[in-house]
């Protein structure tokens, strides 16, 4: 295994891979680290959990791209918890890709919190889409970033999650149906209703049962 490598080269593939689980369970820790250290600067003020996170994110990304995959240590974490899943292995090049975004969006992160030690909206408006995106990877994988390859690479990206490169042919159990979005319209509706009829009853701050019941 060479130090200096970006993916793995696998029996039965032509271009380097990554396995997909790791990747979606690494970008789910870094989701919950993110959205936590938001948290507490929306309801406490406080910033000192979200320089951590930056600076664990970009040294993250750096060893990823730069050095090897293998050494991340947020992807050996993730691969600690997947190792009992047999892997999905997907193409490096447009992974390498969409984490050199990340570095371009945590390094300004970085500058803006760590050096000049300022919030703005800016600061607020990439930590949303960095959000966004580990989201997406973690929950759907779907790997946003990637879907920039193509307009900045003419070979064309190779073993993407979910063989969507490929756009392969609808499966009867992935069709929608139109009975499945009248449901889905519906359940939209009525929550936007409910908001409105239960917003009175919702408000209403709950009481403590115990002490309520001891009461009695």
């Amino acid at each position: 295994m060479k130090l200096i490598q970006f993916g793995e080269i696998v029996a039965g593939y032509d271009v380097p891979v990554l396995n997909e689980r790791e990747i979606r369970a690494a970008a789910g820790i870094l989701f919950l680290a993110t959205y936590t250290s938001l948290m507490f600067i929306l309801f406490n003020g406080n910033f000192v959990l979200i320089k951590y996170v930056i600076s664990i994110f970009l040294l993250d990304l750096l060893i990823r791209v730069f050095i090897n995959p293998r050494f991340s240590p947020v992807m050996i974490l993730g691969r600690l918890m997947v190792r009992n899943q047999a892997p999905e292995y997907v193409g490096a090049k447009q992974k390498r890709f969409a984490w050199s975004i990340g570095i371009v969006l945590s390094s300004v992160m970085g500058y803006l919190f760590l050096i000049v030690n300022a919030y703005s909206p800016i600061t607020g408006l990439i930590c949303l889409v960095c959000l966004v995106f580990l989201f997406f990877e973690a929950a759907f994988g779907i790997c946003l970033g990637c879907l920039f390859y193509p307009l900045f690479f003419k070979d064309k990206a190779q073993l993407c999650a979910g063989e969507v490169c490929e756009a392969p042919s609808k499966q009867p159990i992935q069709k929608i149906s139109r009975a499945q979005i009248i449901i889905l319209v519906f359940f939209i509706s009525s929550v936007f209703v409910a908001t409105r009829v239960l917003r009175e009853q919702f408000s209403r701050q709950p009481h403590d049962f115990f002490k309520t019941a001891a009461s009695r």
